[in-house]
Parts: C-alpha cells; sequence; structure tokens
C-alpha cells in the first residue's frame, strides 16, 4: 500500500473514535471495531463493502454520532481487521463476523439498527437466519447491494449478453493486479467502475484512497465470494423491518438487483432510488443515507428506559477499564 488509507481533511475524513473494541470471531479471526457517539444513545451498527473500509463511513457517522452510539468495523482482510488463511473467505464468515460484533459490542440484551453497503449487506443477509441477528437487528438498511447474479447483471463492462458480463466480471473481481498509487487514471477509473458522473473530486479521492489500500490478495479472494454469491434465501428470511437503498446509476450492483431484492423482503421499508447517483451512495449522498437509518431508529428502536441506559453504561464503562487494566498489564 502506497500512502495514507484515507483522506484526512474534511467531510470524508474518518472522525476520531471514541474508543476502540477488538472482536473475536467463531474462527478466532480479530475484527478491528469503533466506537463513536455518546454511551446510551441508540445504536447503530454499519458493515463496509468490498474493499472499503471503516473509514467509508466517516461522513455518514459525523452526523449520527451527534445523538446515536455508532459501532462500524473493519471487514476481515480489510482496514485494521487481519487477512485469514484463504478457506476464511465465505459468506458463513461474514455472518459469523458480525455475529461477533453484536454480541461483543452491544449491551446484553441491547438492539440495533444495522446497515450494510455492498458486501456488507450481503453480510446481513448472510447472517438473516442466525438467532443473534434477530434478537439484535431492530430493523436493517441495505445500501448498493444484491444478493445474487452479480457478474451478469453488472455493467462495468456494458456487454450484451449475461455471460459475456459474466466472464468479464469474474476477471474483474478475481484479479490480483496492484492498484498502485492514486494517480489520475486510477482516479478515472474508479469514478468509472464505481461512481455516478456528479462525484465530486472530493468524493473521488476518499473513495480512491480507501479502496486503493486494500491488499490485492484480500480483495481477489472477497471478489471470488461475490462472483458466486447466492444469498436470496437470507433476503427472504429477514425477520425485521428492512429498508432498500440505490443510485440509479450504479454499475456494480445496478438498480435491477435493488429492485428484485426489495422483492423478496418479507418486511420491505422501502426503496429508495437515488437519481445519477454510484455505488458509492454513503460517500455519494451521505445525508440520504444517514436519513434513513435516522428513520429506522425512530420508527423501529424504541429508547430503552433510562434506568436500563444506566446499566448499560455502567457496564460498557467496566469493561472498557477492565481492557485498559489489562493491556497496561
Amino acid at each position: 500500500m502506497r500512502g495514507v488509507p484515507h483522506v484526512v481533511r474534511g467531510r470524508y475524513a474518518p472522525p476520531v473514535p471514541r474508543h476502540s473494541v477488538g472482536v473475536t470471531s467463531a474462527d478466532g479471526s480479530a475484527l478491528y471495531a469503533e466506537v463513536h457517539g455518546p454511551e446510551g444513545a441508540p445504536a447503530v451498527v454499519l458493515a463496509h463493502g468490498w474493499t472499503c473500509s471503516t473509514a467509508f463511513w466517516a461522513p455518514v457517522v459525523r452526523d449520527l454520532a451527534a445523538d446515536h452510539r455508532v459501532i462500524v468495523y473493519d471487514q476481515r482482510g480489510h482496514g485494521r481487521s487481519p487477512a485469514v488463511r484463504p478457506a476464511g473467505y465465505s459468506t458463513h464468515a461474514l455472518a459469523d463476523d458480525l455475529v461477533a460484533i453484536l454480541e461483543q459490542t452491544l449491551a446484553p440484551g441491547e438492539r440495533a439498527v444495522i446497515g450494510g453497503h455492498s458486501m456488507g449487506g450481503m453480510t446481513i443477509m448472510a447472517a438473516a437466519e442466525r438467532p443473534e441477528l434477530r434478537a439484535r437487528a431492530a430493523a436493517v438498511l441495505l445500501c448498493s447491494t444484491g444478493s445474487a447474479d452479480l457478474p451478469a447483471e453488472a455493467r462495468v463492462f456494458p456487454l450484451p449478453t449475461p455471460g459475456a458480463r459474466r466472464r468479464a466480471h469474474r476477471l474483474l473481481l478475481g484479479s490480483r493486479a496492484p492498484l498502485g498509487p492514486v494517480s489520475p487514471p486510477a482516479r478515472w477509473a474508479l469514478r468509472y467502475a464505481t461512481m455516478g458522473p456528479g462525484a465530486t473530486a472530493e468524493q473521488i479521492e476518499a473513495c480512491a484512497r480507501i479502496v486503493h489500500a486494500c491488499p490485492p490478495g484480500v480483495r481477489a479472494r472477497w471478489g471470488r465470494v461475490l462472483h458466486d454469491l447466492e444469498l436470496t434465501r437470507g433476503a427472504s428470511r429477514l425477520a425485521v423491518p428492512t429498508a432498500v437503498l440505490c443510485g440509479t446509476a450504479d454499475r456494480l450492483t445496478p438498480l435491477v438487483l435493488a429492485r428484485r431484492l426489495a422483492s423478496v423482503l418479507p418486511h420491505c421499508a422501502g426503496l429508495t432510488e437515488l437519481p445519477g447517483l454510484g455505488h458509492m451512495t454513503p460517500i455519494e449522498d451521505p445525508d440520504t443515507v444517514a436519513g434513513r437509518l435516522r428513520e429506522l431508529v425512530r420508527d423501529h428502536l424504541a429508547p430503552a428506559p433510562a434506568d436500563e441506559r444506566k446499566t448499560a453504561g455502567r457496564q460498557r464503562a467496566a469493561e472498557q477499564r477492565r481492557d485498559n487494566e489489562e493491556e497496561a498489564a
């Protein structure tokens, strides 16, 4: 990796978390997580997409953290979560990791609104039948994602037949080619593949820094998982109110996938179509993404009674003190 893995100034620079958390998944894999916002506030958990990191959610976190407790984490192999052995890349692992985040960052009995972008949305669908997700999720937001047929429907290579698109996108998803430094041609390619025509230079730079920081081997292993993705059953088993959001100019997970996804959800809370936006909706239109999350919190996550919030806050404070003492020792 060359350069800083994210921008360091402006709206798209990651805010400083209140504290970070080390989480251990079911197979022993280590995950990096951050907690933002005030103790006792309604909880929102965010899962990023392929080749991204916690930094991708920066503008959404800045908005929500004023009055929500926002938990973001790096998917395995991304950001500050270490890469794992080749067998550790699967939709089952995605579900394991999300369950671990929920169980180890939320207080006992606490529920949250869970948002996922791209592979983060697929993570939620992969975990749909897990009892831990059903117990913890009050509502879900699926941003710029799909449950199946990604290579056939993607339009990065606008070839005339599904078979031809499938073959071309297989090469893209499985490529181990290093992306190199963030150069003008690299910015142009990233904007073309992942963003709408109205994306600003600042937004393109923020996305390029994050994507170029993803190790090529990790990118290729997760890309192969995405190529063979089939999570329609999981989507049809999401037993909580679930909103869908997609840009109409999304080439990676086109609008047809969002509409198909909304049609199989048992409790669809609406499909938001963002005209002219591409795949990177949390950066291209963070106000709308944060707004939909706020609406889901308002409508489906009732605030806990004051005494329960105080108890949960004391429990988390005690856990943090214990972690600090262990680190000092």
